[in-house]
């Protein structure tokens, strides 16, 4: 059965896009950490991170790096933190969340934003790149 990431990646389910290429999709979390938490995932559906094949993985690296400096100029915080956990959905996943207190990167807060609030978020990031 597809992921709901997969989902997203097929147009089954929507997502406020950040930014994509062949290989990589970046969007919202809709339950965000803090406001700009940002999810990049592979568009090939593999479950676990270290089960990525080398540039594949290099790759999703390099694409969550963009996003992250991207993210970092529209949203104003400390820095961009990076997790990956990758127990809630299993589809391979970097977490990037906008820090301004380690509470930020820990999972136990939410934020909460309006469909409005989504939308101009992920315009606002992706005119950073």
């Amino acid at each position: 059965m597809a992921s709901i990431f997969t989902k997203i990646v097929n147009g089954e389910i929507p997502c406020y896009k950040i930014a994509e290429d062949d290989n990589f999709l970046a969007f919202l979390d809709v339950n965000p950490n803090a406001k700009g938490h940002t999810l990049c995932i592979p568009k090939k559906e593999i479950d676990k991170i270290f089960d990525i094949e080398d540039d594949l993985y290099l790759g999703l690296m390099a694409f969550s790096k963009k996003i992250a400096v991207a993210l970092e100029k529209a949203v104003p915080c400390k820095r961009v933190g990076m997790t990956v956990i990758g127990l809630e959905v299993p589809h391979a996943h970097v977490h990037l969340i906008p820090l301004n207190m380690m509470d930020d990167a820990r999972f136990t807060s939410k934020v909460k934003l309006s469909d409005e609030e989504f939308k101009a978020l992920a315009q606002a990031i992706s005119n950073q790149l």
